[in-house]
């Protein structure tokens, strides 16, 4: 069955910075902040949430349906999608705007400063759930334009699919009013740890008493190389994480994790083996640059 991913496509301009940004930044100067990284390396991805998960999921066997916005020069993204079997049927082209840009800072911590432009992202709600599909059983709500996320929950809320509220770094835009509608209309959430407590701040709740809500099958937080934590009904299972071969680029670390859940929710399996999975799949995306370019051994395939 195909899996609707709502999110942003981007282009991810990627640099390391050899130093720590915490070396850098004084804290009781940020009122007057004035700073400047030295990045000796610098690379050009494809990226976007929307696309990074699209592209675990089709490693991993499955029919990702991207549903995203591209500009007058996302022609390239667009034929890479096409190149895997993809439907882009539901991929926007706006002629008056960029593809959304990601400008990444890495520091030898796997600290990240990023600067977002978001681009045809902001028109990414003109498109609409189609009404005439009913192939579609699972879905995920990743960040996108702030019109574009609340709509398109709305939308399968109203056709009852079930779907992934992964907020990201799209969190700070949404009050504790929207995130509480968001989560109310979700099946799961996934978060990291710093997400997770952003969000339980702004609905003035907490992890536990979250994943009590009747709706919710679970609460999913990861925590790069502790693994992760998994909430069902109050209770909390931590799920460990899994060595990575070198640690060279977290960006898309979590995009790679949640194409790796939906494969397994698409293919019924508890949400334990889910994460399970979603960590080995991390500890792999790490090891190699960018958010699109790491592989799944074939035995890791035979068993999902």
């Amino acid at each position: 069955m195909p899996v609707l991913i709502c999110g942003s496509l981007a282009f991810d301009t990627i640099t390391n910075f050899p130093g720590r940004f915490a070396q850098q930044i004084l804290p009781e100067q940020v009122h007057i902040l004035n700073v400047s990284f030295l990045v000796p390396t610098l690379r050009r991805e494809f990226g976007g949430c929307a696309g990074n998960i699209a592209y675990t999921l089709h490693l991993l066997g499955g029919k990702p349906l991207v549903m995203a916005a591209l500009g007058n020069d996302g022609e390239d993204y667009r034929r890479r999608l096409e190149s895997w079997g993809l439907d882009t049927s539901l991929v926007r082209h706006d002629t008056e705007t960029y593809t959304a840009q990601a400008i990444i800072i890495t520091d030898q911590d796997n600290n990240q400063i990023t600067a977002f432009h978001p681009g045809a992202m902001q028109q990414a709600h003109a498109t609409r759930l189609p009404t005439d599909r009913n192939d579609i059983e699972l879905a995920i709500i990743a960040p996108d334009g702030r019109e574009a996320m609340l709509s398109h929950a709305q939308q399968l809320a109203d056709a009852g699919v079930p779907f992934i509220f992964d907020p990201g770094q799209g969190l700070p835009m949404f009050d504790g009013d929207d995130l509480r509608r968001f989560v109310a209309q979700a099946s799961w959430v996934a978060v990291n740890d710093y997400e997770g407590r952003m969000l339980c701040e702004r609905m003035d709740t907490t992890l536990e008493a979250l994943s009590r809500q009747p709706n919710l099958r679970g609460v999913i937080v990861t925590l790069g190389a502790d693994g992760s934590e998994l909430w069902q009904h109050g209770q909390r299972l931590h799920v460990p994480g899994i060595a990575a071969e070198a640690v060279i680029d977290p960006t898309g670390c979590g995009d790679a994790f949640r194409g790796a859940l939906l494969h397994g929710l698409s293919q019924g399996w508890t949400l334990e083996r889910c994460v399970r999975l979603g960590n080995q799949v991390g500890a792999l995306k790490i090891a190699q640059r960018g958010g699109q370019n790491h592989r799944i051994p074939p035995e890791m395939l035979a068993a999902a």
